[in-house]
């Protein structure tokens, strides 16, 4: 009656050395993505922001807007500054007209002389004028060629000083432009663009908080394709290759796997201790180097998630 008893006593223990054996693998990990912070880059009152944890976001997508309303009327500021200057300026025509009209009949007069020097110079021919009538015009002539000088060299002189008075006005503009053009920065990064396509991980903004440029909004990383990081032995190096197609799995229920389709995308050139979280197929080897495996997700894989990778056909019974 007691050995009957132990027999009852062991039955659980022999049937679960009976069960089914898990499959083998060569490798096992943990599956990651890449996960990007977005972050204010303007500072001021969140208006608006439209991201909620698991939402799928495009590339370039608006989700979010800072208030800018300081910036933006910065700009309309330096803009009326910037045509202010332009009013301030002159213009030279405007200040050179009398000049230019003076310098016109002085030049009528003289075309005048001439035509009066020629008449007198006939006329002496026939004994019909003086000599010093002639000098006269001469010396008349002479002095319109004088005032002619003199009214140019001022139209020059006056065309200088305004061209120097204006240089230096509109050497402000060059400041204030780029000045502007700072502002419309700051406007366009009041707008949150999502940089990446993905699913939001986590948020951690509020509507109506006060932004500093730097401050995370949220988090997101592409789902479509996971990387599972795990570790082979120095043994198992060799099997392995960068673009080899291998296979994933992970559990499904009790004794059941899911498979996935596999491609090795980097191995890393140098060997370090295990992980404490990872267990390899050879246990007693201290060093190991990791290596990732690109999967397509077809929304079963999470982040953080076990797998197990095999080399060859699962079916095979030489793995491990």
């Amino acid at each position: 009656m007691k050995y009957f008893s132990y027999f009852f006593l062991l039955i659980p223990f022999i049937a679960a050395s009976c069960g089914p054996k898990a499959p083998p693998y060569d490798a096992s990990g943990y599956f990651e993505a890449d996960e990007v912070i977005v972050s204010a880059q303007q500072s001021g009152e969140l208006e608006n922001f439209s991201v909620d944890e698991g939402r799928v976001l495009s590339e370039n997508e608006v989700v979010g807007q800072i208030d800018v309303t300081i910036p933006r009327l910065q700009k309309e500021q330096t803009t009326a500054s910037i045509a202010a200057l332009r009013k301030k300026t002159a213009e030279p025509a405007e200040q050179t007209l009398l000049v230019e009209r003076q310098l016109e009949l002085l030049e009528s007069k003289r075309a005048q002389q001439l035509r009066e020097k020629t008449r007198t110079e006939n006329l002496i021919k026939s004994d019909a004028a003086t000599s010093k009538q002639l000098d006269d015009i001469n010396a008349q002539i002479d002095q319109l060629d004088k005032q002619i000088g003199v009214a140019r060299q001022e139209i020059r002189l006056n065309n200088s000083n305004i061209s120097t008075q204006n240089r230096g006005i509109l050497s402000e503009r060059g400041p204030l432009e780029k000045s502007v053009e700072l502002l419309q920065e700051q406007i366009e990064k009041g707008s949150i663009v999502n940089p990446v396509q993905g699913t939001v991980l986590a948020r951690y903004a509020l509507r109506g908080e006060l932004m500093n440029p730097g401050k995370p909004l949220y988090k997101i990383a592409s789902l479509d394709t996971l990387t599972l990081r795990a570790y082979v032995s120095g043994k198992q190096l060799a099997r392995i290759k960068t673009g080899q197609p291998v296979q994933v799995r992970i559990e499904e229920g009790e004794n059941g796997y899911k498979f996935y389709k596999g491609l090795i995308s980097w191995i890393s050139s140098t060997s370090e201790f295990t992980p404490k979280t990872i267990q390899t197929k050879d246990e007693r080897a201290n060093l190991v180097y990791a290596f990732k495996v690109l999967a397509k997700n077809d929304g079963y894989l999470k982040i953080g998630m076990y797998g197990e990778v095999l080399f060859n056909d699962p079916k095979n019974t030489d793995h491990k």
